[in-house]
């Protein structure tokens, strides 16, 4: 018998096309599915079951007449819980915003995946607006790896990357402000792809300003490639959205990485401790381009760590979230939060425009770079999931998140396309990332890279316990 929850999103319309199955069953299958994980991993906010089931009856009867209202028609979907849903709460993980409607409007990439027939399983957990690279909040509490739920999922997307992994639902949309889809993708097992900043439109507008990304967390590339179609249009709210995708990233997946230029930088330079676990399976997997017909060699990209200059643009983005709260309400928020919110209203306009000349500096170099080589390839993070409710790993050192994502918020501070890759699993059988890195627009040669690998058989990670 077929699970229906281990599908991809590919298999599943092709599925429908031939009548195996229909998205009742799958959408049944997909709910059950997060009603049996939701105790022990809290990756909803919440459920939206009738709802899901209406959608996917409305799709069964398109398919069979023979008529899909949409490339995505009938296939279950997760949204993180910063992106408006119409008829739903969209709390941004705080217990600061009212629950009160009318919530009447879609995001821009919600909106796309309505119009092709999506089916919304539920809303995904989030730390309170997204601040900081694991989940858990004063409002939905602590998401657990699907690993092992002592470890954290990863975020601010750990909700949706531990949907995914455990198969409640085969799509998933996360954003990415420093590595917020990619962190949790690689902590749970599945693919991320941050696109190029604009090329999914963002609205309401993020305070985070232009290092927020909007991108899909699915079982595979070709399932992102797909999303991306659907997601990737423009939209007139936004106004730093990109124009239309140059063509199709599910047609360009066939062109593989024979003869791409690919840059390995295992530790950009020396700056970055890696566990040993980690740079062996990346290597692998670096191994596997080449002998897919890239030419590979180790390169590091020339930058010295950003993080001064993304914490005053980060911090003051937080600062601007909340400034329209009263005391009352700011005593509601997360205290890590709080901390940050505290930095960023001290900064200057010049010292934040300090900051956005070391960002421009750090784009014109990765331009620079990428005239050389058409992908980057580092570790996604240094470790693996750590403890759950915990900022830091124990015993690190580190005060903030960012002291162990090295390696994913720089390319926020860039916009450049990025995603994680699967590659093995440490010695506690939890998951390594590999990250992909192109030039800005050239989303089609990470996707590229990403399938050819799937193709290959590299992406690996243990199906987690009681899938």
């Amino acid at each position: 018998m077929t699970d229906l929850t281990e599908l991809t999103a590919v298999q599943l319309v092709a599925g429908y096309r031939e009548g195996d199955f229909s998205p009742v069953e799958v959408t049944r299958a997909a709910l059950e599915r997060a009603e049996r994980i939701q105790p022990e991993l809290n990756a909803f906010v919440r459920l939206t079951g009738e709802e899901a089931l209406d959608r996917a009856r409305g799709a069964e009867e398109r398919w069979r007449r023979g008529e899909p209202g949409g490339r995505l028609d009938g296939v279950p979907v997760t949204v993180k819980d910063i992106l408006l849903t119409r008829g739903h709460p969209t709390l941004r993980g705080s217990r600061a915003v009212s629950p009160d409607g009318p919530w009447d409007e879609d995001a821009p990439s919600v909106a796309r995946l309505r119009e092709h027939g999506a089916v919304f399983v539920g809303k995904t957990t989030t730390p309170e607006f997204g601040w900081k690279g694991v989940t858990d909040s004063p409002l939905s509490g602590v998401t657990r790896n699907p690993h092992d739920p002592s470890r954290t999922a990863g975020g601010s997307s750990g909700g949706a990357g531990a949907a995914v992994a455990r198969g409640a639902g085969a799509l998933a949309l996360g954003t990415d402000g420093g590595g917020s889809v990619r962190i949790p993708a690689s902590f749970c097992g599945i693919f991320g792809l941050k696109p190029t900043y604009g090329r999914v439109p963002l609205y309401p507008a993020s305070a985070f300003g232009t290092l927020a990304h909007v991108g899909p967390m699915t079982r595979d590339a070709a399932d992102a490639a797909l999303m991306l179609d659907v997601i990737g249009t423009p939209d007139a709210r936004d106004w730093s959205a990109l124009g239309p995708a140059p063509g199709s990233y599910t047609e360009a997946l066939a062109e593989g990485v024979r003869g791409l230029r690919v840059a390995y930088s295992p530790s950009l330079g020396g700056q970055v401790a890696v566990r040993p676990a980690v740079a062996s399976a990346v290597r692998r997997g670096v191994e596997r381009l080449a002998e897919l017909g890239a030419y590979v060699s180790e390169a590091d990209p020339d930058f010295a760590d950003p993080v001064d200059a993304f914490h005053t643009l980060w911090f003051s983005g937080a600062a601007r979230v909340v400034q329209h709260l009263k005391a009352g309400q700011r005593e509601l928020l997360d205290p890590g939060l709080r901390d940050i919110v505290g930095a960023g209203a001290r900064y200057s306009a010049l010292e934040y425009l300090a900051a956005v000349d070391v960002r421009m500096e750090l784009g014109r170099r990765m331009g620079r770079f990428h005239e050389a080589y058409d992908l980057l390839v580092t570790p996604t993070l240094p470790i693996t999931a750590f403890e759950a409710g915990a900022e830091v790993p124990k015993g690190s050192g580190h005060r903030r998140w960012t002291g162990w994502t090295p390696f994913t918020y720089p390319f926020n501070l860039t916009q450049q396309p990025a995603a994680t890759v699967p590659v093995g699993t440490d010695g506690d059988g939890l998951p390594i990332g590999l990250q992909l890195v192109a030039a800005r627009h050239r989303d089609d040669l990470v996707l590229r890279a990403a399938h050819a690998l799937y193709e290959a058989g590299v992406p690996a990670s243990p199906t987690p316990a009681g899938s």
